[in-house]
């Protein structure tokens, strides 16, 4: 490794292998409106701006740029598009804390994970879905935007002593957002969806906002989470019911909410549909729980929710 007199020792290699994993994802520009062509036009000197300033602690992240994408169920999802450069910076960073995280997430965590999909986690709850007749359906209400950062910080803090990582992640975080006619908004809360190191920060926030909740409170109940959105199977309604009101409780206390119509309590089959699809030989039954699941393929893709 290559020390330097700079007060963090980030090697240069980091960077470069940053810039590769930006350059294979595209996107769009940001509020610079530099395309990554334009980015590569001067590659070295770009390269060593990020590096230099990460190094000496003086990288203050631009805006991000806001970005609406129409939702299928009508209104917007605004995104929140990075400048190549930033892109770069925060690669780096995810480069150093994905390998320290994603081994503490737990099984049932699928989204925006290595080596994990979208189709995975279909394929899990399908099977579950023949031994548990009942599933409470969730959707967390603008996760991205309303992740509380004291919170979150805290969850970093607990695992990443990399004090450079904590430096950045935290000006990330407060960085403002830039709309199209050109209004800054200052931001208190959430991580930009659209940020290369939001999804796996997101990840942390609902690993300890629900993953180990559901592990610690109710190990019984087999559940599976694709970042904001996740299902719990239970064996009756008035479990699933219960549940539903236990998690409401506990999301209001990690300061989210849960989507008011796309949170909903699930029969997936009963014993007699159950038995007549075996016989019949003619694969799992068209309930609404697994026409949603087996359309998910085709109607989210695996970067997407599956429900």
């Amino acid at each position: 490794m290559h020390v330097t007199n700079k007060p963090f020792n980030i090697e240069k290699r980091l960077v470069y292998e940053a810039y590769k994993a930006v350059k294979s994802n595209r996107g769009a520009a940001g509020v610079d409106e530099q395309t990554i062509e334009q980015f590569e036009a001067d590659l070295s000197g770009n390269l060593y701006k990020i590096w230099n300033r990460m190094s000496s602690g003086t990288y203050f992240p631009p805006p991000v740029r806001a970005v609406a994408i129409p939702k299928k169920s009508g209104g917007e999802r605004i995104l929140g598009v990075p400048t190549v450069a930033d892109r770069v910076a925060q690669m780096v960073v995810k480069q150093v804390i994905e390998p320290i995280l994603d081994p503490i997430f737990l099984a049932d965590s699928y989204g925006y994970r290595p080596n994990k999909s979208a189709l995975d986690a279909v394929g899990v709850t399908r099977v579950r879905c023949w031994k548990y007749d009942w599933v409470s359906e969730f959707d967390i209400k603008g996760l991205f935007d309303n992740i509380d950062h004291e919170l979150l910080l805290r969850a970093v803090r607990k695992h990443i002593t990399c004090k450079w990582a904590l430096l950045y992640i935290e000006r990330w975080l407060k960085a403002p957002m830039v709309k199209e006619d050109g209004t800054t908004i200052e931001r208190s809360r959430g991580t930009p969806q659209g940020g290369v190191v939001s999804p796996i920060l997101a990840n942390l926030f609902m690993h300890y906002s629900f993953d180990v909740w559901m592990a610690r409170t109710h190990p019984d109940l087999p559940w599976c989470r694709y970042a904001d959105d996740g299902l719990v199977h239970c064996r009756t309604q008035q479990e699933a019911e219960a549940l539903k009101a236990a998690l409401q409780a506990r999301l209001a206390e990690c300061h989210l909410e849960m989507h008011p119509t796309k949170t909903k309590i699930v029969l997936c089959q009963e014993d007699a549909q159950r038995h007549a699809v075996r016989k019949m030989k003619v694969g799992p039954s068209k309930s609404p729980c697994r026409r949603r699941l087996q359309t998910a393929i085709s109607c989210c893709g695996p970067q997407w929710p599956w429900w």
